[in-house]
């Protein structure tokens, strides 16, 4: 089988991952990394035996396929490049900035003829993908995501750095539209929204209750989803799945009678299966299971979000600011 030609366009953080993943690949050739630090470039570039580039549109000239790891409002312009080359995408999240320009990279994939996949991580956790398993009929949701306080990825606000993860699984796993979203958030640390918290109201019934922090002082990543006879429990950080299914009767003590199951998957890697699977998309042209219509899905609800937190703050002008 013939080797596919891959790139990363920019490596910072998470892109040089992006870089390591693929060099570790049998059936791919990394032709080379490209970021506007031509020292981080040539950095990746030598630890995955690979060349830098200082402009992508030269590395795209050779390549089949790209990851686009750049900051988010860099998406559209690049992710465009990368289809006038006639090279297929994975565009980290968040999709784009707006959902003008989410419309117009999914309508350019479209017309010409490229796979355009969104890069939602969790997605490919081990633990989502064993829930799936387990899914009946989801009626509560709660779902916290609290990290400690880091510089990258400030350029966008709590909701499209972290909260937007969340977004897509609970979008991907209640079979009903979206009727309602209840907001609130606050700047902490930075000029955009640090803390927040949603409630998201669906047409059949089903609620979900989402918060996020990027100014804590622990880390918390889980996901709780309760349905008629059983609830199951994520931790995403440690990848462990637990399903509580509800027995008939009770304990000889009052307690509710119940079966527990308990699964960890600490030995499989989310970015690199996430990979794995765009480079089958691309290989076997089928659209990927987070497409670029996912990613505006999941983007859409982001926005709302802000738009509706955005609006409080500027009704609180006076308490928010008081500091």
């Amino acid at each position: 089988m013939q080797k596919m030609r891959i790139g990363v366009i920019g490596v910072g953080y998470l892109g040089k991952f992006h870089a390591q993943k693929y060099a570790a690949m049998n059936d791919v050739e990394l032709v080379g990394v490209a970021d506007v630090s031509g020292e981080a470039a040539r950095q990746v570039a030598q630890a995955n035996r690979t060349k830098p580039f200082a402009d992508y549109r030269e590395l795209l000239r050779q390549v089949d396929a790209v990851s686009v790891v750049v900051p988010t409002p860099l998406h559209h312009q690049v992710a465009s490049d990368c289809f006038a080359e006639n090279v297929d995408v994975l565009l980290e999240k968040p999709m784009t900035v707006t959902l003008a320009e989410a419309d117009d990279l999914i309508d350019k994939a479209e017309k010409g003829n490229r796979i355009l996949q969104i890069g939602h991580l969790e997605r490919f956790n081990p633990a989502i993908v064993a829930m799936q398993d387990y899914l009946t009929c989801p009626v509560f949701i709660e779902s916290q995501r609290v990290h400690s306080f880091k510089p990258r990825g400030v350029e966008v606000d709590v909701i499209l750095d972290l909260m937007i993860h969340d977004i897509d699984i609970i979008l991907t796993v209640v079979p009903s539209p979206l009727e309602s979203i209840s907001t609130i958030g606050v700047p902490v640390v930075t000029k955009e929204t640090d803390v927040a918290a949603a409630q998201l109201l669906f047409v059949n019934g089903c609620t979900a209750n989402v918060s996020v922090s990027r100014v804590a002082h622990d880390n918390v990543r889980s996901l709780r989803i309760y349905q008629p006879g059983s609830s199951l429990t994520v931790n995403y950080a440690t990848k462990e799945i637990k399903i509580i299914e509800r027995l008939p009767g009770s304990t000889p003590e009052g307690y509710p009678n119940e079966k527990t199951a308990h699964f960890c998957f600490t030995e499989q890697d989310a970015l690199a299966a996430e990979l794995t699977d765009f480079v089958s998309n691309v290989r076997l042209r089928q659209r990927p299971k987070v497409s670029g219509l996912e990613g505006r899905r999941a983007l859409e609800v982001a926005l709302q979000i802000i738009n509706q937190i955005r609006d409080h703050i500027s009704r609180h002008k006076d308490l928010l600011c008081c500091g």
